[in-house]
């Protein structure tokens, strides 16, 4: 294994691994009743559950069908981008970070899904009336890493120079 796809499957191992010891510090050690004020009037520290998607996306759903296809389309996204790290030394650096922030944050929902059937969110923003939906750690790792691959699609690619 090279040196650079050792590198970003430990990255999407350590974002696991933090997802998984945020969730368990909340799990073990918050109430559901609890509200933790970090700064009052922006940011809480909550408890919930999510049984849907990213940001409570069909939370309320009811479907029968709910919780194994999240875990079939989760698990297949994870093996989706676990094929494009394993052509790393293909990617610019924008995109071989942004896939392993997704992996590692995709694993560490879908594990969730799979152990639990919902994953625990906790962190909880707000502005005024304005109230954010509650996340993670794993949802953070993914949007930053969805940003990057953004950002690498947009930027302008440096041709290479053509010599005969």
């Amino acid at each position: 294994m090279t040196s650079i796809r050792l590198q970003a499957y430990s990255a999407a191992a350590a974002v696991f691994a933090l997802d998984r010891l945020t969730k368990w510090i909340i799990e073990t050690r918050v109430s559901w009743a609890d509200t933790c004020r970090v700064i009052p009037g922006f940011f809480d520290i909550v408890r919930s559950q999510n049984r849907g998607v990213a940001f409570g996306l069909f939370n309320e759903s009811t479907s029968e069908w709910r919780t194994g296809l999240l875990v079939l389309l989760s698990t297949v996204a994870v093996v989706v981008v676990s094929v494009a790290l394993w052509r790393a030394p293909r990617l610019d650096r924008l995109s071989l970070w942004g896939l392993a922030l997704i992996l590692g944050g995709a694993g560490g929902n879908v594990f969730d899904r799979i152990l639990w059937g919902r994953v625990t969110d906790f962190l909880d923003f707000h502005a005024g009336d304005y109230h954010w939906p509650a996340f993670n750690m794993a949802d953070s790792a993914i949007v930053v890493g969805s940003g990057l691959l953004l950002i690498d699609l947009l930027r302008p690619k440096r041709q290479a120079a053509n010599v005969p």
